[in-house]
């Protein structure tokens, strides 16, 4: 079992940067395959991105591809998501979560465990 620890979020303007940082505390940081979603008001809970337990793999939801870069510290048990190019369409609560099985990355259901979230605000 891991805990999951969202920080980095906060309020920036279109066209501007941020990096979110998700620590895991607990076992086995590195045999969980490891993902980025985030849920906006009103809307169901979506695919990001996500990486794979030797950082050997990614995945990328169409929307934030080429501008949102996933990557992991599995010495330091963190996982990062760097946000560039921001849109008002990417406001949500952001959230990382962990899973033990390779496959469906890009489902919610899939995650074994999830961080408590943390907010984005891209203004116009």
């Amino acid at each position: 079992q891991i805990q999951l620890v969202e920080s980095g979020g906060g309020l920036v303007q279109a066209g501007g940067s941020l990096m979110l940082s998700c620590a895991a505390s607990g076992r086995s940081f590195i045999s969980y395959t490891m993902g980025w979603f985030r849920q906006a008001p009103g809307k169901e809970r979506e695919f990001v991105a996500a990486i794979s337990w030797s950082a050997g793999t990614t995945w990328y939801a169409d929307s934030v591809l080429g501008r949102f870069t996933i990557s992991r510290d599995n010495d330091g048990d963190t996982v990062s998501l760097q946000m560039i190019s921001l849109k008002p369409e990417d406001t949500a609560v952001y959230y990382c979560a962990a899973k033990r099985r390779v496959s469906g990355v890009t489902v919610p259901a899939e995650y074994d465990y999830w961080g408590q979230g943390t907010q984005v605000t891209v203004s116009s």
